[in-house]
Order: C-alpha cells, then structure tokens, then sequence
C-alpha cells in the first residue's frame, strides 16, 4: 500500500525509532503562498503556520527527536514591508508567551541563533525571558533561527576566534573544525540529520551553511501551513530509506555478499 494512503498510526508503525534523526532542521516555506491562494492577507498564513510549528514540536518531542531548529526569520526578511515585519514579531512575542507553560510542563528547552540584537527591544525581552526558564530543561531543544543568516553565522564565528587570539593568544594551528564549531551560533548542538524545507523550493537559501554538510536533504511541495503530523513521519521515513555514508565506502552486509557471489 502507497504510504499516501497510510493512516498517521501505520505511518508511525513503519517507523524504525532506532534511526530516528536526533537532529531535524526545517525551512518552513509557504506561508504567504498559502494566505494567497485562499485570498487571505500573509499574515493569515504566518498565523497558520504556528500551528504545524506547534505540531512538529509535539510531534518531534513524542518520537524522542532531540533537537528541532526551524528557519523562522532570516536576515533577508528584513527588507520586507514593514507592516508585516511588525505583525511576525507581535506573533513572535505571543508564540513565546504562549507557549512557556507548555515547553516547561515537557521539559523542552528554548534557544535562538542570529543577530538577535537587530531585534525589537520587547522581543528581545521574551526571548531572554523563555531561554532561561527553560535553561535546565533536558527532554528536547527547541531552536528558532531569528535575523539568521548563515553566511553571516560564519563570518561572526570568524570575528570571535579574532577576539579569543586577541584575548588568549589563540593560536592558528590550534583551530580545526571541532573548534571553529564552537564559535558558532550552534554551539553545544549536533549537526542535522536532516533538513527538510516545504513549498517545492529546492535550495538551502543561506541557512545553516556549515552545519548542513553531510545532512540528508527533503524537498516537499508542501506549503507550510499544510506541513503537519503525516507529513512529517513521511519525511522521517524517507530519511530512514536513505544509507549516510558521510564519504565514506561501507561493507556490504552479510546478505549482500551471498547475493553478490551467487
């Protein structure tokens, strides 16, 4: 049977939890498209999209996935009109606000990358105050990408080690990859397992440049506000189709090896 045609539950029975991603990152893409279809303002669409957001968090959060980072508001969404900017961030500061009691009560901790300091004074404020209640907890970590580019992740990851040679004596040789990670946003995370991005765009669009590299990319025609539950242990089973070889050339099994002598 076509897994199109698969309830959520024989969906969620076909999944192998033992090779569930510990890391999911998201573009979620499609809001203004879906708002306009239906003859809606954008906002509309940025309104319905917290509800999958909210739904991928249960979701992911029920699976035992350890870390979901959603691309949320890039640097280049600045230059959009102002009025809707100031709607997404009056969101932004609601979601927050709304959704604490419920990131406590699952042990669900909050935290952000990007320049945060470009942001509105009040939704600084609500994200300082929902990172650190939630400091502590250890169940899963929530990550929104806010005023986030990745370019420019790496360029004040660089600025960073700049200062520590300043301030230690940092020297050159000293610097691999392990520690140039450190200097990132992502600190302390583990790279995604997969990324998925919804509405049929095929690009990565300047997000998490670094951290992608070896991570299994999902392309769905999806708009996100339609990205739900389903949708999500669909990508989870494509991902589990998949054999991550990270550049390496693996042994073949023992099945496959009585194949190929026979």
């Amino acid at each position: 049977m076509a897994e199109e045609n698969l309830s959520e539950d024989q969906l969620l029975e076909l999944i192998d939890k033992d090779r569930l991603p510990k890391h999911v990152a998201i573009i979620m893409d499609g809001n203004g498209r879906w708002a306009e279809l239906r003859g809606l303002p954008r906002i509309a669409g940025h309104r319905e999209g917290i509800r999958s957001v909210q739904e991928l968090v249960e979701t992911s959060m029920e699976l035992g996935i350890q870390t979901l980072t959603i691309y949320a508001f890039s640097l280049e969404n600045w230059a959009r009109p102002a009025e809707e900017i100031g709607e997404l961030m009056s969101l932004l500061k609601i979601y927050l606000k709304k959704e604490l009691p419920t990131l406590m009560k699952h042990g669900i901790r909050f935290r952000t990358i990007g320049r945060a300091h470009l942001l509105p004074e009040s939704v600084r404020m609500q994200i300082a105050e929902t990172e650190a209640a939630t400091r502590e907890n250890n169940r899963m970590t929530l990550v929104i990408a806010l005023s986030y580019g990745g370019r420019s992740e790496i360029v004040d990851a660089v600025r960073k080690v700049v200062v520590e040679r300043d301030r230690t004596g940092l020297s050159a040789e000293s610097i691999d990859e392990k520690t140039f990670s450190g200097f990132l946003d992502t600190a302390g995370l583990a790279d995604p397992d997969l990324m998925i991005r919804t509405s049929g765009e095929s690009r990565i669009s300047n997000f998490l440049l670094w951290q992608l590299a070896y991570t299994e990319l999902y392309f769905t025609k999806t708009l996100w506000p339609d990205f739900r539950r389903r949708n999500f242990l669909q990508a989870l089973l494509d991902y589990q189709r998949r054999e991550r070889r990270f550049g390496l050339v693996l042994e073949p099994s023992p099945t496959q090896r009585k194949v190929g002598q026979g």
